[in-house]
């Protein structure tokens, strides 16, 4: 055929009519089993692909679902964003990616934007500290949240259990002799950040440990800042003997800064896995939380609201684990 297939010509292929190929093409459940399957057979046979912006129109939304992240260049986000393009490929749709950014007042008009461009529904790692938006005007869609909860807005959410896998991490150096032990994040607005602190200061407590505040920087928006954060505390006195990193960016500042002073004999945990970890010298210990797990999760949970569940909000949390690597077991200096 020369021409680019059409839903009529599917549909004399298949032997029924232009109006079921519209319902199996839009998933109508009440289409029953063997027609459905002739007709998908049409259109794997004739090569046909449904216009996009004609299906947009019959059925008031796209074949598309939003994705609010903070920063795709972050390897966490990367690999949320990774599983949820697969996930909406299974489904025959694609995937609408933006980054918000650190503003907390770039995600609402990102997230307008979006229901501007008539996407099925949204997952959002969030910024804002308001999401009752979300509630009323063009943001009326399915919402799934992921790696940190909405405020003000009821929704499904898909969290890692971001308090338990930092005391995970403090007591396994706590346990390794450590007792000066310091903690490096991002800001305290930020759930993840607040929650991972919480676990540090926990299990400092469960252990009789004081937190020596001049060992916990909570402003290390990168791997820069992070860097200058354990620079300054390496050269405090006394200095941390072990150190909690909160994320990814600032796992990377806080390994630059130790290889940089030549103090690789500080025991370090890094809360979230990164590329490289296991080839550093020496390897560094993490406490994985399974971003693809998340995506994958987050993007069904989309689904099922896309395609008509009910009932109340639903809120995952995915446990996380310990992957041991050598650098969060290194002991303490001699009386240290």
């Amino acid at each position: 055929m020369s021409r680019r297939p059409t839903l009529r010509d599917v549909s004399i292929l298949a032997g029924v009519s232009a109006k079921t190929v519209s319902r199996v093409v839009n998933d109508d459940p009440a289409v029953a089993p063997g027609t459905a399957e002739r007709v998908q057979a049409a259109i794997r046979e004739l090569g046909f692909h449904p216009n996009p912006v004609a299906r947009s129109l019959r059925v008031g939304r796209d074949d598309a679902v939003g994705l609010v992240v903070e920063n795709i260049a972050d390897p966490f986000f990367a690999e949320v964003t990774s599983a949820v393009e697969e996930l909406a490929r299974e489904r025959g749709m694609f995937v609408v990616i933006s980054s918000a950014g650190y503003a907390p007042e770039n995600e609402r008009v990102v997230v307008n934007g979006l229901a501007n461009r008539r996407v099925a529904g949204l997952i959002i790692t969030p910024t804002s500290g308001d999401h009752s938006y979300l509630g009323h005007g063009p943001a009326r869609f399915p919402t799934v949240f992921v790696d940190r909860p909405p405020i003000q807005h009821d929704s499904d959410t898909v969290l890692a259990d971001n308090e338990g896998g930092a005391r995970l991490a403090t007591k396994h150096v706590i346990d390794h002799g450590h007792r000066r032990v310091a903690f490096i994040g991002d800001r305290l607005h930020i759930y993840t950040t607040r929650l991972r602190y919480q676990g540090f200061r926990a299990a400092m407590l469960e252990a009789g440990l004081p937190v020596d505040e001049r060992l916990v920087r909570v402003d290390a928006m990168g791997a820069q800042n992070s860097t200058s954060a354990m620079v300054d505390m390496l050269h405090a006195d006394p200095s941390p003997t072990a150190v909690i990193s909160a994320n990814a960016r600032t796992s990377l500042g806080v390994v630059r800064a130790l290889h940089q002073e030549d103090r690789t004999d500080v025991a370090h945990v890094s809360f979230d896995d990164f590329q490289g970890a296991e080839s550093l010298n020496p390897p560094v210990t993490a406490v994985y939380q399974d971003p693809q797990g998340m995506g994958r999760q987050a993007a069904e949970l989309l689904f099922d609201r896309i395609n008509g569940a009910d009932g109340p909000p639903r809120r995952v949390v995915l446990p996380v684990r310990l992957i041991i690597r050598g650098s969060g077991e290194l002991p303490p200096p001699p009386g240290g």
